[in-house]
């Protein structure tokens, strides 16, 4: 209202009321989190392409936050949650020993995660994040891979189907995991990583899992 107020007189206000100052936050922000955790961290997301024959095919994906890995698990046109959640055992054991290693999975409240997808992952350890509703940046590693693929990749091609746009995101995922350099890495990629070559044998983050 254009009046301004004093440390003073607005403590002398508050304080006979009972009214302290706001207490200091406990818990850590989202970024803070995301940085303290990322080697444990998985997000996953589903993105679509859109076919020249008018048909919409859905695409099933897994990020690793620390590396920036991208595990490509499936492309159809029906997602129901009995093929999310054999997706997402692929993933697993895809990953073989490294899964334990993943404590939390961040995904959005989309209908086609179901109960059964959860439960593969929290059956191995992993706590499930739902992102909150309307909150695409709090699932932002996995937003961006989505619009980079978009960019580098699919705004160039014509997809035909479900057969064609398979190798097509297996080539991209490879050049994704083996050659792009990444600005989040220092211009490295993920499977060059110093920490990523000691812990893994190259090529060991690429996983591309079709669901027949």
């Amino acid at each position: 209202m254009g009046y301004q107020v004093g440390r003073e007189g607005s403590a002398g206000s508050w304080l006979p009321a009972g009214l302290g100052p706001a207490p200091r936050r406990a818990s850590p922000t989202w970024r803070q989190f995301l940085a303290a955790q990322a080697s444990g961290i998985l997000a996953c997301d589903f993105l679509h392409v859109d076919t020249v024959l008018l048909r919409r095919v859905y695409v099933l994906f897994v990020m690793e936050i620390h590396t920036r890995a991208v595990h490509i698990l499936g492309v159809t046109a029906h997602p129901t949650g009995d093929w999310t959640a054999r997706q997402a055992r692929n993933l697993l054991v895809g990953l073989g020993d490294r899964g334990s290693v993943f404590k939390f999975l961040i995904r959005d409240r989309d209908s086609k995660f179901t109960n059964a997808f959860d439960e593969v992952f929290t059956g191995n350890g992993t706590r499930i994040i739902k992102t909150p509703v309307r909150s695409p940046r709090a699932n932002s590693y996995a937003e961006r891979f989505v619009g980079t693929l978009r960019r580098e990749c699919l705004d160039h091609l014509l997809i035909i189907g479900e057969r064609h746009l398979r190798p097509i995101l297996a080539q991209y995922a490879r050049h994704y995991n083996s050659h792009r350099p990444h600005q989040g890495l220092q211009q490295e990629s993920p499977l060059h990583l110093p920490a990523a070559s000691s812990t893994s044998p190259p090529g060991s983050n690429i996983c591309v899992c079709w669901a027949t």
